[in-house]
């Protein structure tokens, strides 16, 4: 039982360690690296606290060296989803009972062990995994992780405190229930921290959770778990599987404590999930929640007051850090006749610098796409643009996939603002940019709006104020995250909430205390002190 209400420790973003040479943290990741190359990781799932395995067994990869062997995974099928759903029911009276400081010290300890002692292992398994740079892994599977874990506690407290007035005589509370029945968490394989951060945001407001990640992204997910299970997670609270993605839905789109979807992923997986569930909404005890954030076409508009090395710099590491594949990557650009030639050389000098390779060498900017199936279509684009009339290649173009699964990073110059890369998400390296005149620059902007049908993130290079107000206005519903003289990626948690509309998403704004308030179920209690004895009111008297 509680005895007060705790007060955790303020939450502040945790530092990025910059991995330079000679640094402990280089030397602590170049041996947890070469420890997940020299073994073979026997991956399980997590059913109710208990390792599960297989007779089937799915062989891991480094993307950037498809032809090594990480380790294994255990896949499994519908029983194991039933199992799942069934731990997660089992173990719900329990966990929502605990009282919620308690349920948060577990993700307070998560992240001091992701912060020091796990720090290396998850960002090694997403290094290999998914074949992230040092950097590129150090912002994501640590820092922004340990954020989510930190920062959702204090949205949890802040959620908790928000109380209704009172009147004389009565006293009305508000509490936060967990929702009736368990969450089922889908998360995809470009980030660790949305990885755990979908299934623990809703288990921090007491619910249970089925979580099934992408299987390109297992490595680094056996990792969370290892360091939810040492934080003390009871079992049954988070049960992680390892199943097709329809043989899942099969399952858990059917049952009737089915309460809530938390998703990332593609548009096109989102709706058919979406329609799912309508289609059984009879068979469920409640509404489901269903939050997803899901694709980009994100822009970048540049006015001709910009500075051309800022926007230059914005492109290159907006479009082709982790190789494109962020939902918020820059993917297509509009730049202004009177600019573009120092952009384009400008662009082209970083170019030539960018290094493409393995993760273990720590040079190299540029790794390799998660796939073969990603590959293939990312290089169909390429081979498309360089035969259509409508484009010319100014940078990249290049491919290999008979070690990695390598692209180079690619820009696109296109004379049709119309152009299938300047509309359809790619995911991957590949910039389209197209040259207006600066008389035009009005129409780019309703050009902007209504190229694409998603709204994730966006950004403005200019340096009149003028010319900034009026874009921020007239595109604030081309993005749910939108940023001045920046690129359009980089949200931290805490600073930049994140998520989109339109085809991207809920926009329920993950890293803020919005997304948490998907996770409850609010219960209103009136308490009257001296109850009335009489129907009657006082208008109801004789003149």
């Amino acid at each position: 039982m509680s005895f007060g209400f705790f007060n955790a420790l303020p939450p502040v973003n945790e530092p990025v360690k910059e991995y330079r040479p000679g640094s402990s943290e280089r030397e602590a990741l170049k041996k947890a690296l070469a420890e997940f190359r020299s073994q073979e990781t026997d991956i399980p799932m997590y059913i109710g606290g208990q390792e599960v395995r297989t007779e089937n067994k799915l062989r891991i990869s480094p993307p950037h060296d498809h032809q090594h062997t990480l380790g294994y995974f255990h896949e499994g099928d519908a029983s194991h989803v039933k199992q799942a759903i069934e731990a997660a029911l089992s173990a719900k009276e329990a966990w929502a009972n605990l009282a919620w400081e308690h349920r948060a010290s577990i993700f307070l300890k998560a992240a001091d062990l992701i912060a020091g002692p796990y720090r290396a292992r998850i960002n090694a398994a997403t290094m290999l995994g998914q074949s992230k740079n040092a950097y590129q892994a150090e912002i994501d599977s640590a820092c922004e992780l340990i954020d989510f874990l930190r920062f959702n506690v204090q949205f949890a407290s802040d959620i908790y405190k928000q109380q209704p007035n009172s009147s004389p005589g009565v006293w009305n509370r508000l509490e936060y229930r967990p929702l009736e029945g368990f969450v089922f968490a889908l998360t995809p394989f470009n980030f660790t921290a949305i990885a755990g951060n979908l299934p623990t945001s809703a288990a921090l407001m007491g619910n249970t959770v089925v979580w099934k990640p992408a299987y390109t992204q297992v490595l680094s997910a056996n990792v969370i778990m290892e360091a939810l299970n040492e934080a003390g997670l009871p079992d049954g609270v988070i049960n992680l599987i390892y199943v097709d993605g329809p043989i899942a839905g099969d399952v858990i789109f059917k049952h009737p404590d089915f309460a809530g979807i938390h998703f990332t992923g593609s548009t096109k997986v989102f709706q058919t999930i979406w329609s799912e569930i309508g289609a059984n909404i009879n068979a469920y005890k409640t509404y489901p929640r269903i939050v997803g954030e899901t694709g980009g076409k994100d822009f970048v508009m540049v006015h001709e007051s910009a500075d051309a090395d800022e926007v230059a710099t914005g492109l290159v590491r907006g479009a082709f850090e982790y190789q494109g594949q962020k939902c918020s990557a820059a993917s297509r650009a509009y730049v202004p006749s009177t600019l573009w030639p120092a952009v384009e050389a400008r662009m082209k000098l970083f170019l030539s610098q960018i290094k493409m390779g393995a993760v273990e060498d720590f040079t190299n900017f540029v790794n390799a796409v998660i796939d073969e199936r990603s590959f293939k279509k990312i290089t169909a684009y390429i081979d498309k643009a360089q035969k259509s009339e409508k484009v010319t290649v100014i940078a990249g173009g290049n491919y290999d996939g008979s070690k990695g699964y390598f692209v180079e990073p690619t820009v696109l110059l296109v004379n049709d603002p119309a152009y299938r890369t300047m509309c359809e998400e790619i995911f991957g390296p590949v910039l389209s940019i197209y040259v207006y005149e600066p008389s035009a620059f009005e129409d780019m902007l309703h050009v902007v709006d209504t190229t694409s049908p998603y709204a994730l993130t966006g950004s403005i290079f200019a340096k009149d104020r003028q010319v900034i107000e009026h874009v921020s206005k007239t595109l604030q519903n081309a993005a749910g995250n939108f940023y001045i003289n920046d690129k359009p990626t980089g949200a931290v948690v805490g600073q930049q909430p994140f998520g989109g509309a339109r085809a991207s998403g809920t926009n329920d704004k993950a890293g803020s205390a919005l997304n948490l308030y998907r996770w409850v179920s609010a219960r209103t209690i009136k308490e009257t002190y001296v109850s009335s004895k009489s129907f009657e009111y006082p208008f109801l008297q004789a003149e």
